[in-house]
């Protein structure tokens, strides 16, 4: 069994830079990360093992030190209000996440009516929304049919979708309103796009894909829905220990790929696990 590694995997400078930024102040005294700082549970299980605690971007009262927002960002508007309240607030979103937020103001500031490509719900895309009251969550091409008539759509996404999905949901924003300008500006993270690239050409090699990364990691779940739209039969897990045997009965080829938020240990762990299995291999 061969065992083919993506060209590029696993984590990303923003998420490398935010880990660095939350032990360093987890050194310096007590730290309180509003959300998960990433969603990778080997990443939060260590921080908690250093005293960092986990809060909510709905705190209202003072703690005994500094909090600080997620790689995924925040609004001006949550920003604020955490400062009445007393908190000293740092700041570890991921530079590319500020950049959707800063393209999504000037096309507010544009006069463009706001849509968000992304999943409802998320940190990142709450984070994008927030300080834009009238602003549309775009997740399916159903969410097209509610968009108010507008003169004038502008569009952005959150960093970690498949550029290809962003572009075929802005073609079909178009295609539902003809008469209106749609400007789209492309937010979608290198980092993503170039895991995304790779998948494609582990796909096109391998009989089965491993994807190592957080659950709760919308990159990642994006990487299995890729494969399973590819027709290519994907597992998605955290760790090494989750990998079976079974699983790889009668293939040839593995592949193995990994989201933005994932160690280079794990994947490393991941690797050698899958040695071993093919090393049971008649």
């Amino acid at each position: 069994m061969k065992i083919i590694l993506a060209e590029h995997f696993g984590m990303c400078f923003g998420v490398r830079d935010a880990i660095a930024q939350a032990v360093d102040l987890a050194k310096q005294g007590p730290l309180t990360i509003l959300g998960e700082l990433v969603h990778n549970p080997i990443v939060r299980e260590r921080l908690r093992a250093q005293g960092v605690a986990e809060g909510s971007l709905d705190q209202s009262g003072a703690t005994s030190g500094p909090v600080m927002i997620t790689a995924h960002g925040a609004s001006d508007a949550k920003r604020a209000v955490l400062r009445e309240h007393g908190f000293h607030v740092v700041d570890g979103t991921c530079p590319l996440v500020r950049h959707a937020h800063e393209q999504l103001k000037r096309l507010v500031a544009a006069g463009y009516f706001p849509i968000v490509i992304g999943k409802v719900g998320h940190v990142e895309v709450r984070g994008l929304t927030e300080d834009f009251p009238e602003a549309c969550v775009v997740d399916f091409p159903s969410d097209i049919l509610k968009l108010p008539q507008r003169d004038r759509y502008g569009v952005i996404s959150q960093t970690t979708q498949p550029i290809d999905r962003v572009r075929a949901l802005v073609a079909e924003i178009e295609r539902l309103h003809p008469t209106s300008e749609v400007r789209y500006v492309d937010t979608v993270c290198k980092p993503t796009k170039d895991r995304q690239l790779a998948l494609q050409q582990l796909i096109d090699v391998a009989e089965v894909i491993v994807v190592v990364g957080g659950r709760e990691s919308n990159n990642t779940r994006q990487l299995v829905e890729t494969c399973r739209t590819s027709d290519r039969r994907a597992f998605h897990i955290e760790r090494s220990d989750e990998l079976r045997s079974e699983w790889f009965d009668g293939i040839s080829v593995v592949g193995l790929t990994a989201g933005t938020s994932t160690l280079r240990e794990t994947v490393d762990a991941v690797f050698r696990c899958l040695e071993e299995i093919a090393r049971t291999r008649p």
